[in-house]
């Protein structure tokens, strides 16, 4: 029950960039210094503000938590496989996360979903007490190993469903949840003292929402953050989950971009956006608004991801409509970063499992439409689409984006017999 993923267009591997290069340090100077640039380019530049949460930033050794083939990706801006189809989140949203939390040092904490056992560390420096449950005893019992071999002596922890807490350990002040129930435990609410905070996405399997709660009379007053993508919280969050995805027949959400989140500022089921906003104008393709990336730094992302559940068994391709619109584009710090489109397939243990793309579109040009087929591997379990413009500067606009899977003839019969589960 761990940490969210996602590659700038892999789930699980990254929201950071297509052109980072792997690190191999090779001592602790080197380690170091990648450390640092990490909170400079990934947390202080993307937002994060709490001095004490950027010092813990700087403090924590991402690199012992993650195993070892993946240590020279530790310091680039993405989430990493940890084993058991869980992921380590990527730095700016363990920082974020922590610093919505207000984190002070009397505080106890619980969170739920230890996965490799960096977010504790992180919070271990911030407060007096983390209380820290893992679901998958593998990983459990491995983060625990990590966190006493790094003298982390303030975390607690131990094996079994987060969904009901720690009541032997509670009221807690803060509680922070990494995997995504349908709604919140109620043992959580239970558990979060009063005028305590509980920072958790929330939502079906593919669309989620992170939300900031406050308790407040006994009763959590809720803000919402913006769209996200965990993992699921697993045991008996997703027995009591009423809406299941439907992976034989995937679909985006909100391709056109017309719904906003109620703050009406973010597009609803687009997540991870980056250097984006939602546009308005009359000519628009399909209604009267469109996502709008932009960027004039070489080398920093502008992006959007969107998850949805593909069965590869089942469907044989994908089918690919969007419209576009490019401006004053010019590559970024290589010759490949151009805007582009492209779905990221992942097995059932998140791991890639390959990439179909469109793109790049490197000249200037009005709203054209672009149509591609995208073939399905067999494993897939799950897709990511990207809308990026993977370090090039100028714009690129786009609107009536559109999935449609393309079953597979021999389960066609009986897949469009089945009753559709979920949107």
């Amino acid at each position: 029950m761990s940490k969210n993923c996602f590659r700038v267009g892999m789930l699980c591997l990254a929201v950071g960039s297509l052109a980072a290069r792997p690190l191999a340090a090779e001592n602790a100077a080197q380690w170091f210094e990648a450390r640092q640039r990490m909170v400079d380019e990934y947390v202080v530049a993307a937002g994060v503000t709490n001095a004490r949460v950027i010092t813990a930033m700087r403090s924590v050794p991402r690199h012992e938590f993650v195993t070892p083939d993946q240590r020279p990706n530790a310091y680039f801006e993405m989430c990493l496989p940890i084993g058991e189809g869980q992921t380590i989140s990527y730095p700016f949203m363990v920082a974020s996360m922590t610093e919505r939390i207000a984190p002070v040092s009397t505080d106890r904490v619980l969170e739920v979903g230890t996965g490799s056992g960096y977010q504790a560390a992180v919070l271990s420096g911030l407060v007096k007490d983390v209380y820290t449950i893992e679901i998958v005893e593998k990983l459990g019992r491995r983060a625990a190993h990590t966190l006493r071999r790094l003298g982390y002596r303030n975390v607690h922890t131990r094996i079994g469903d987060g969904y009901q807490g720690w009541p032997q350990a509670a009221p807690f002040d803060k509680i922070i949840v990494t995997c995504s129930p349908e709604a919140v435990p109620q043992p959580l609410v239970d558990q979060l003292k009063e005028g305590g905070r509980l920072i958790i996405p929330v939502g079906e399997r593919y669309q989620q929402t992170l939300y900031l709660f406050k308790k407040e009379q006994g009763e959590l007053a809720a803000e919402a953050i913006e769209p996200t993508m965990f993992v699921p919280m697993t045991g008996v969050a997703e027995d009591e989950r009423a809406v299941k995805p439907d992976p034989a027949r995937p679909t985006l959400v909100n391709g056109s971009f017309e719904q906003l989140l109620p703050a009406g500022d973010h597009p609803a089921g687009w997540y991870y956006v980056r250097q984006g906003v939602v546009a308005s104008h009359p000519g628009a393709p399909d209604g009267d608004r469109y996502l709008l990336l932009s960027n004039s730094v070489p080398g920093r992302f502008a992006q959007a991801f969107q998850a949805l559940g593909v069965a590869g068994e089942w469907v044989a391709e994908l089918d690919v409509s969007l419209m576009v619109r490019t401006r004053g584009i010019h590559t970024g710090q290589s010759e490949d970063q151009l805007p582009r489109f492209y779905v990221t397939f992942f097995d059932a243990e998140r791991a890639p499992i390959g990439q179909g793309q469109m793109g790049p579109w490197p000249d200037d040009s009005e709203w054209t439409r672009k149509t591609c087929r995208m073939k399905v591997p067999r494993a897939a379990y799950l897709a990511v689409a990207t809308i990026c413009m993977e370090g090039s500067t100028g714009e690129m606009a786009v609107d009536d984006l559109r999935i449609r899977p393309v079953l597979k003839e021999n389960e066609r019969p009986k897949l469009l017999s089945r009753g559709r589960t979920s949107n």
